[in-house]
């Protein structure tokens, strides 16, 4: 009896037993599969050729942009000018000339206007009005400031949407207008309805001409930015601060700037004197004349006053 009991209680045991570790596999198989969907990519990876081609793409619509610095991707329909100045320094003036109009072809662009100056001192400068795609507004401030020391920058953005399309629906108004006014003009039959009309006809054209020579100016400023460049030539450019000087710093650059345009006026005077030598060798031979003059007059009268007082009174020989 002590037996059987034992034998029922070690098949228990075993039952038990044999119960728990399947437990514990399938739990074990459960987060086998859990661990296995958690680090099953979504998707097949891209082939290498696509992935290449994908970046170059991506590199390429950066490139286009400039670097992002200033011209931000416009929600669609959205209508800006872009404009922006630039003083510029250099000490190789005719490289900077030649860098600036490469850059400006190479980014597709134009000069609207150009003028160069000289001065006294022999320095020169250059004054551009630079039209390039609004596309390369940045890259072309980038890269000038890479050719020469940007004394001054400024930049702004000026959205004409509203004033655009206003000007775009009185224009198809005004087309609307005319097509109704031709084919009015084609039914009258007196005289005086056609000069009437004719006269309304060209009231409507002369508005269709000026509303559309406003919507061309918008256009060629949306398409393209205007920058203004300022590009001067000097002995030295100007150095930039990384931190606030001292007062002692202050001064030390004060003598020193003092000093430097004092030697620059002397420069300029003596430029001056050698420009207006006969100038000035011509009025100093007047004024000695008239300085001589002068003293040959102030002479003649004190000559004539001793004479007066030697000349006795009048009525003194009958007083005798």
């Amino acid at each position: 009896m002590k037996r059987r009991s034992l034998a029922i209680l070690m098949t228990l045991l075993l039952a038990l037993a044999l119960t728990g570790c399947g437990s514990k596999s399938a739990a074990g198989d459960s987060y086998m599969a859990s661990s296995a969907e958690m680090t099953a990519p979504a998707e097949a990876p891209m082939p290498e050729a696509e992935y290449w081609a994908n970046e170059s793409a991506e590199a390429k619509d950066a490139a286009s942009y400039g670097g992002n610095e200033f011209r931000a991707e416009l929600p669609e329909g959205v209508k800006m000018i872009y404009r922006a100045s630039l003083e510029l320094e250099t000490t190789e003036y005719e490289k900077a000339q030649s860098d600036i109009a490469a850059v400006t072809r190479e980014l597709g662009g134009y000069f609207e206007e150009r003028s160069s100056n000289s001065y006294s001192s022999s320095y020169r400068s250059s004054s551009y009005t630079v039209r390039v795609p609004q596309a390369q507004f940045d890259a072309f401030l980038h890269r000038i400031g890479e050719l020469c020391r940007v004394r001054y920058q400024s930049q702004s953005a000026e959205d004409v949407s509203e004033r655009y399309y206003d000007v775009e629906s009185r224009l198809e108004t005004a087309q609307i207008k005319l097509d109704r006014l031709q084919e009015l003009l084609t039914r009258a039959e007196s005289m005086e309805d056609i000069i009437t009309i004719e006269s309304a006809i060209s009231d409507v054209e002369y508005e269709i001409e000026s509303l559309s020579g406003e919507l061309r100016h918008y256009d060629a400023l949306i398409d393209y930015a205007t920058i203004y460049v300022q590009l001067s030539e000097v002995y030295k450019v100007t150095e930039d601060d990384a931190a606030p000087l001292t007062f002692g710093a202050r001064m030390a650059n004060a003598f020193r700037e003092g000093l430097r345009d004092f030697g620059d006026g002397l420069e300029d005077f003596a430029e001056w004197l050698a420009y207006s030598w006969l100038t000035l060798l011509i009025l100093a031979a007047i004024v000695i004349v008239i300085v001589k003059l002068a003293r040959r007059g102030a002479k003649g009268k004190k000559l004539f006053r001793k004479k007066d007082k030697t000349v006795p009174p009048a009525g003194a020989d009958e007083q005798k």
